[in-house]
């Protein structure tokens, strides 16, 4: 994909309808007790999100923690915005992850998005993310409690609901193809344990990691054939076709390549026609990248921004 175009700054805000639980508890346990049940058959059916066609705000995730400082504000904004799926990275106004907190933390805030009518879509770590050993910097100790730190997320996805975790490849090192084949081992061995728990991971490539361009996530698709291992693509102007497009299971949106003028501006209205004509129906999550009240109102504006977009193409 190339040739990407200016995306216009007109803004349309959406606004949702407020919808009245009267029996919050009774919400909660409905909505947990039932969730093995109703994953059982996700990944195994993840060509679904391969059938359906058109886009819609329903399609649209935000990340909570970059919309608003505290997780009612978050879940009451994305209820009020129209958005339907959230991830979870830190717990909003901290810098303590999800993945890290109390059962009753995480109980807490997926109970104030069920009670908006706002679902977790995946719960978004740092996992694998630091230096290997083998590196000058390695982290020994991070990489020995990679699988602990595993199911502390896979921990979190039960209490939240959520069906996918957001896990990275090692930092960057000089000669990135010659990690490949570690990292497909450790992701084959924590796909075996997501299997057991039916959620899925999404590898996110990233240019401070070893799988910064679609080229290495094609790569590293090959090697792990699990369908319990997906992409999350953040786009790049070149790749798209080299990647299996049915394992694309989340799309990343950088809210800067949102912005007409900057380098990082992308033509989001190709990318998504592209997508929607290859058949893909899964979500596109905002990402500014950072959180806390510097970034709630540019997270704000960028929803605006990608809401106009996908209306276009709708």
């Amino acid at each position: 994909m190339s040739g990407f175009e200016h995306l216009s700054a007109d803004k349309t805000t959406f606004t949702g309808r407020r919808t009245v639980f009267q029996d919050a508890r009774s919400l909660y346990y409905n909505r947990f007790v039932t969730r093995r049940e109703l994953l059982a058959g996700s990944a195994a059916c993840a060509g679904i999100l391969w059938a359906r066609e058109h886009w819609d705000r329903s399609r649209i995730s935000v990340i909570t923690d970059e919309i608003a400082t505290t997780p009612d504000d978050a879940a009451s904004f994305a209820h009020e915005s129209g958005i339907q799926f959230v991830e979870v990275r830190n717990l909003p106004g901290t810098d303590r992850a999800y993945a890290a907190a109390r059962d009753a933390e995480s109980k807490s805030a997926a109970t104030l998005l069920s009670i908006q009518g706002v679902k977790v879509a995946a719960v978004d770590t740092t996992l694998l993310r630091f230096p290997w050993p083998g590196s000058p910097s390695a982290d020994q100790a991070r990489w020995d409690r990679r699988m602990e730190d595993l199911q502390r997320a896979l921990r979190c996805a039960q209490i939240t609901g959520a069906d996918k975790v957001l896990v990275f490849s090692e930092t960057r090192v000089a000669d990135p193809p010659s990690t490949f084949e570690r990292l497909a081992a450790t992701l084959t061995e924590m796909a075996a344990e997501c299997e057991k728990q039916k959620v899925t991971l999404l590898l996110e490539n990233d240019p401070a990691t070893n799988v910064a361009t679609c080229a290495d996530l094609a790569a590293i698709m090959k090697l792990v054939p699990s369908k319990w291992v997906g992409i999350s693509w953040k786009p790049a102007p070149e790749g798209y076709s080299m990647l299996p497009r049915r394992r694309i299971l989340n799309v990343r949106v950088p809210a800067a390549s949102l912005s007409p003028g900057r380098p990082e501006n992308l033509n989001w209205r190709s990318i998504l026609t592209a997508l929607d004509k290859d058949g893909y129906s899964g979500r596109v999550t905002l990402e500014a990248g950072a959180a806390g009240k510097s970034v709630v109102n540019t997270t704000r504006d960028a929803l605006d921004q990608l809401a106009h977009v996908v209306r276009e193409v709708s």
